[in-house]
């Protein structure tokens, strides 16, 4: 990423831009650096202007302590400011908890976009989920990110084969050095409680998507409406929301598929 912007906080925030029409900002995920959204990047580039970001404490972008989820929101708004002065957000996974937090706060938002939330719904599944935070925010404070990364892992289901095996891989190493990161989307999915009373001042239109049914063998250890269900609960408390489901996709949607739907979303 070639490019940065100063946050308000005077965080240096990496990025790329392309093409040319309505600003387009693309929010990363879990463990994502901005690579993940890149491909996205380059086929909206035929219809916006794409602002591709790292956010901070990942890639190139800085990582100014201390840590606060207000701190994300001013980022996108230097991008926005950037920008123009407003843009469409679409974020994957946290990223898309992130651009909703950034609305809810009033950031100059024109539509927003958001894949596989993950949200926590349903009572089967907090004890796990909160058994998952205590555990990472010890690893963190003793500054064990493979401890980090090992527990995000086997939280989702992966097994231990799948970890050892993903150990040998050349991107354990730059997973590893975004582990830090797993706490910081912790906070930006308030401990992964849905914010309803924060979603109900949104007043954007919200597209809401999801892969479906869960398939991914490294995600078995989720039930397989997992999404579905934030995603049930995200339209209810946001006021102007459509649904959209992409059954047969895993948790990193296929670029194709996602930019011809925020083509037609963003244009409508």
């Amino acid at each position: 990423m070639t490019l940065r912007v100063t946050s308000a906080d005077g965080t240096r925030i990496a990025y790329d831009r392309k093409g040319t029409g309505p600003a387009v900002i693309l929010v990363g995920g879990t463990l994502d650096d901005g690579a993940e959204n890149a491909p996205l990047a380059r086929l909206l580039a035929n219809h916006f202007t794409v602002y591709n970001y790292a956010r901070r404490g990942r890639g190139d972008s800085g990582n100014t302590p201390p840590y606060a989820v207000a701190r994300e929101v001013e980022d996108l708004d230097a991008l926005i400011a950037t920008a123009g002065g407003s843009a469409h957000l679409y974020g994957a996974s946290s990223g898309g908890a992130l651009a909703l937090e950034a609305a809810a706060a009033g950031s100059a938002i024109d539509k927003i976009a958001v894949w596989d939330v993950p949200y926590v719904i349903g009572d089967d599944l907090r004890p796990r989920f909160n058994q998952y935070l205590a555990d990472t925010h010890e690893a963190y404070k003793a500054g064990r990110d493979e401890e980090m990364l090992e527990l995000f892992m086997r939280l989702t289901g992966g097994p231990d084969a799948d970890i050892a095996a993903g150990k040998q891989h050349p991107y354990w190493a730059l997973s590893v050095a975004l582990a830090h990161t797993l706490v910081k989307d912790a906070m930006v999915l308030n401990d992964y409680k849905i914010p309803t009373n924060r979603l109900a001042r949104i007043t954007q239109s919200v597209l809401v998507t999801t892969e479906g049914p869960i398939t991914q063998p490294q995600l078995a250890g989720l039930p397989t409406d997992f999404f579905d269900r934030a995603a049930t609960a995200i339209t209810a408390a946001t006021p102007q929301t459509e649904r959209h489901t992409l059954d047969g996709q895993g948790h990193v949607v296929a670029p194709e598929l996602m930019a011809r739907v925020l083509k037609t979303f963003f244009n409508r």
